[in-house]
């Protein structure tokens, strides 16, 4: 018989148990309201005790910094370039060297003459002032490229010069006449109220993007604005007008199709190609569109969760302003929910890439070839009419490798929506080429040889531009313009 069937013992044996077991769940729930207590304390510590007080919009990070320096030191890592993933990175990487269909793609648009692919952050100025796709020498705006839309995802700066401007009139400036304005990169300003340090919203487009859906960006929730604070920036958007007013075409809804129809619609256009004179759209980068259908976004993560995941650090938990990609800390971010190893969350990430990537290799070439078909139809007299159908079917095909192509980590985002974006855009391009035969044999053209678009250089040259005079202009300008710039800032406290 155990000691537990005594009814002399058992009673004494099962109390003394429970009461063990409830002392148990006391320390333990002490412990953690300790814990909490102690990281409530040292957070309202560092909240009490600012070294600065920060009201309005204040651009200089490095302010920012003397407040909150675990937040502060992590987000000056974007400075480092030294993450490399299978196909990405945060280093220089020349885009248009790599892939030189692009540049017939771009044919008369400003991209076609430079596009890097986007390192940190910490560069985003920086990388402004030296792409050819901006000025020439000068600030009186003679030699701009663009106007101050172009600033408008670039600095904490551009909400300052908003509120002294209004956004319109900052939108229609030219870029050159903003260059001692905009000057600190991406930080503090861009994302937090600076009283509470609540999310907050600075981008005008957003909001009103919102307001013509019937909902108060202000009012969202906390989990969904940790995303919104990116998607201010990270998203499709256009120039409205002369203004060059900056829109998110999301009045229809957040799909591809939804966001053409808008454009259709309006008849809008960012330019004309200049090879087979089809009206284009030029996708941004629609990352927050295609997460929200991505198996994340379903699932109700934001964007923060992967990419600024929360560490501790002195007892005090805060978010990692490391923006970089999560392959760079697969422990802190992907490991958080899932159980798999380093290397397996890595291989399926990687295997995604390889499959888009397959399709978008694909459409590509055969999306260039039929812009180089269409300028050859139109070489040997063909008309608008008979060419009608091959530029719609060019415009919708290039808006979907654009879409495809232009948003940061899709493979990974939405795997499945970006395939089958790519995939209809490749369908596209190819029917465009079949309707280009009906029109080469009325107009008594047979086999087109195509012409060598073999290197960034050559095509560039076979659209009309000259790089070696792009480049001489831009480092003419990086020497004369924008010292002037960087000293006119500094006199003035900007930086």
């Amino acid at each position: 018989m155990s000691i537990l069937d005594s009814n002399k013992y058992g009673p004494w044996i099962i109390g003394l148990a429970i009461s063990v077991g409830v002392a148990l769940g006391v320390v333990v729930l002490a412990l953690i309201a300790a814990s909490v207590t102690t990281r409530r304390a040292e957070v309202a510590s560092i909240y009490n005790n600012r070294k600065v007080e920060i009201t309005g919009i204040e651009a200089r990070n490095r302010i920012w910094g003397e407040n909150y320096p675990r937040e502060y030191e992590t987000w000056a890592k974007t400075a480092d370039m030294g993450f490399k993933s299978k196909y990405l990175g945060n280093a220089v990487q020349d885009v248009l060297d790599e892939r030189p269909d692009m540049v017939i793609l771009w044919a008369g648009y400003a991209f076609a003459r430079d596009y890097k692919a986007p390192r940190g952050h910490f560069y985003t100025i920086e990388d402004m002032r030296e792409t050819l796709r901006t000025a020439s020498p000068g600030i009186d705006g003679t030699g701009d490229l663009q106007t101050g839309s172009c600033w408008t995802c670039k600095s904490p700066d551009v909400p300052r010069m908003m509120a002294e401007m209004g956004p319109a009139e900052f939108y229609k400036a030219p870029w050159s006449s903003l260059g001692s304005q905009i000057v600190n990169p991406i930080g503090c300003a861009d994302c937090h109220d600076p009283v509470t340090m609540d999310l907050a919203i600075s981008r005008p487009a957003l909001r009103e993007a919102f307001q013509r859906l019937g909902r108060d960006v202000d009012q969202a929730p906390i989990q969904e604005k940790r995303s919104l604070v990116c998607a201010q920036c990270h998203v499709e958007y256009y120039f409205q007008g002369d203004g060059k007013y900056v829109t998110f075409p999301w009045d229809k809804g957040f799909s591809l199709e939804d966001m053409e129809a808008y454009y259709d619609e309006i008849d809008y256009a960012d330019w004309t190609h200049s090879l087979s004179k089809t009206r284009m759209i030029k996708a941004q980068h629609p990352d927050w569109e295609l997460f929200l259908v991505g198996p994340h976004g379903q699932k109700g993560l934001s964007c923060a969760d992967c990419h600024m995941p929360y560490v501790s650090e002195g007892g005090v938990k805060f978010s990692d302003h490391h923006l970089v990609s999560p392959l760079q800390n697969v422990a802190g971010s992907c490991q958080v929910c899932h159980r798999d190893s380093e290397a397996d969350l890595k291989r399926f990430v990687y295997d995604r890439q390889d499959k888009l990537l397959e399709t978008r290799n694909r459409l590509e070439p055969e999306l260039a070839k039929a812009h180089v078909l269409t300028k050859m139809a139109i070489d040997a007299g063909a008309t608008d009419l008979e060419l009608e159908p091959v530029r719609k079917l060019l415009r919708q095909a290039q808006w979907r490798w654009d879409f495809g192509v232009a948003s940061h980590g899709a493979p990974f985002h939405a795997p499945v929506e970006t395939q089958r974006i790519l995939s209809h855009g490749l369908d596209k391009a190819l029917q465009a080429q079949l309707a280009l035969k009906d029109v080469f044999r009325s107009n008594g053209l047979e086999n087109a040889e195509m012409p060598d678009l073999s290197t960034k250089e050559k095509a560039q040259l076979f659209i009309g531009l000259d790089p070696d005079k792009l480049v001489a202009q831009k480092d003419l300008f990086m020497l004369t313009v924008v010292p002037q710039w960087l000293e006119e800032a500094q006199a003035n406290g900007r930086i």
